[in-house]
């Protein structure tokens, strides 16, 4: 396992082993662009196929997902919002268009599309080099720890 970088464990409230962004590759107010290596010895891979492992799809969509909070977690403070935590709250339109294996480097691109009453919607998508791995619309919202549901 890779040592999370101070910056991403500074953002979002994820850690290892849950954890599944390594390093923010670019940032702008509306988009966010990180990198992921899916290590051979990482414990899922055990069981997600024996003999021919396969990243889960849930775990591919959940980088992206935290993708989106790392983002989130600049755009609001830039905006004067108080510290918060990701919730997700929707997932539609997910789009998985080739597996990942271990060892594989993904490119994970997050983009704030609209916001309204305290959500935020947004799309990913997730690449292996050139090849698009999957495609998702999610929207997240963003609550200070303690505030009520």
């Amino acid at each position: 396992m890779s040592a999370a970088s101070p910056e991403i464990l500074g953002r979002i409230p994820h850690r290892p082993p849950f954890l599944f962004v390594d390093e923010i590759v670019s940032e702008t107010p509306e988009s966010l662009v990180a990198r992921r290596t899916w290590r051979a010895d990482e414990d899922f891979y055990g069981g997600h196929y024996p003999g021919t492992p396969i990243t889960p799809g849930v775990l591919l969509c959940e980088a992206v997902f935290q993708a989106g909070a790392l983002h989130l977690s600049r755009t609001l403070a830039a905006e004067g919002a108080p510290p918060g935590v990701p919730l997700l709250v929707k997932i539609s339109d997910v789009r998985f268009r080739s597996p990942v294996f271990p060892g594989d480097v993904v490119t994970i691109e997050v983009r704030r599309k609209d916001s309204m009453a305290g959500f935020y919607i947004m799309s990913g998508s997730m690449k292996r080099g050139e090849t698009r791995v999957l495609s998702v619309d999610f929207s997240v919202a963003w609550k200070t720890p303690g505030a009520a549901p």
